[in-house]
């Protein structure tokens, strides 16, 4: 079997950072405070176990009866600013390790409700990356896909037909997917204003895999399967008609595999460097 690597995968930036910040924070740049995350810091069941080896614990949103003393971590993926105010006044000392790109999404949030414009957030509602934006644009519209977003556009339209209209999209959808939502809705608001949101690290991910689709047989994805940029890259593989499988580990590997002559091999951005080696190295196994 030959196994060809995409040309982008694995960590990205803001992933990097958040746990390099958190590693920092376990080794003792906070001294003898203890360290917790706000929920999962991120999607990636190796490195929360990491975190969990270093000391590093999960505080789960609303325990925050008394967080004296503490250092609590605010995860890649951010949160509303409510949730970021309760844990100041619980007593925490807070670190805000939201990736820049989400972090940037949520002031243009913020910055489009204040200037009269009805947003339309383009994602998946149940993600902390979309709940987070929603506690700076409460008001703003969630749509999942292209169908739900021309029947919340055509709701809106017979309420306020004049209505000045954004769309913000979840950092890891696909370009592809965002740009549907964004017509569907033009078709109700011509003047929509898109703001390019989709994060150029999962653009480059996205756009390495179909290029490697190109040239193999079938392909593993290596990553998280809670993470949405993961698991869009299966959905990519997939509709691109190349038999593909999500793995956490090497231990998953299906051993159908072994039929390909040609594997491709891709990773989210929240799969970290040790998961990508030991799937590719059980691959060559095979």
């Amino acid at each position: 079997m030959k196994v060809i690597r995409a040309r982008v995968l694995g960590f990205c930036m803001g992933v990097r950072r958040a746990v390099e910040i958190a590693l920092d924070e376990a080794k003792g740049v906070s001294g003898h405070i203890p360290v917790y995350t706000l929920g999962p810091l991120i999607h990636n069941p190796q490195v929360l176990e990491t975190l969990k080896d270093q000391g590093i614990a999960i505080l789960q949103e609303g325990n925050f009866d008394d967080l004296k003393g503490k250092t609590v971590l605010i995860r890649a993926h951010g949160v509303n600013p409510q949730v970021e105010e309760r844990l100041l006044a619980a007593g925490a000392r807070v670190r805000d390790v939201t990736c820049p790109r989400v972090k940037k999404s949520q002031m243009e949030a913020r910055s489009l409700t204040e200037a009269g414009y009805c947003l339309f957030l383009a994602g998946e509602k149940d993600h902390g990356e979309i709940i987070g934006i929603q506690g700076y644009a409460p008001d703003c519209v969630v749509v999942a896909n292209p169908p739900d977003a021309e029947a919340a556009a055509e709701k809106l339209h017979r309420q306020a037909p004049q209505a000045k209209t954004a769309l913000l999209g979840q950092t890891t959808l696909s370009a592809d997917e965002y740009g549907a939502i964004g017509e569907r809705i033009r078709k109700w608001f011509p003047e929509l204003k898109i703001i390019d949101t989709i994060c150029g690290a999962t653009r480059d991910r996205q756009n390495a895999l179909k290029e490697l689709c190109s040239c193999v047989d079938a392909v593993i994805i290596a990553g998280g399967k809670t993470s949405a940029n993961t698991r869009r890259l299966l959905s990519i593989a997939q509709s691109l008609n190349k038999p593909a499988w999500l793995v956490e580990n090497e231990g998953e590997i299906p051993g159908e595999i072994g039929t390909y002559a040609v594997v491709g091999l891709s990773a989210g951005a929240s799969t970290p460097d040790t998961v990508i080696d030991a799937v590719e190295k059980a691959l060559y196994a095979l």
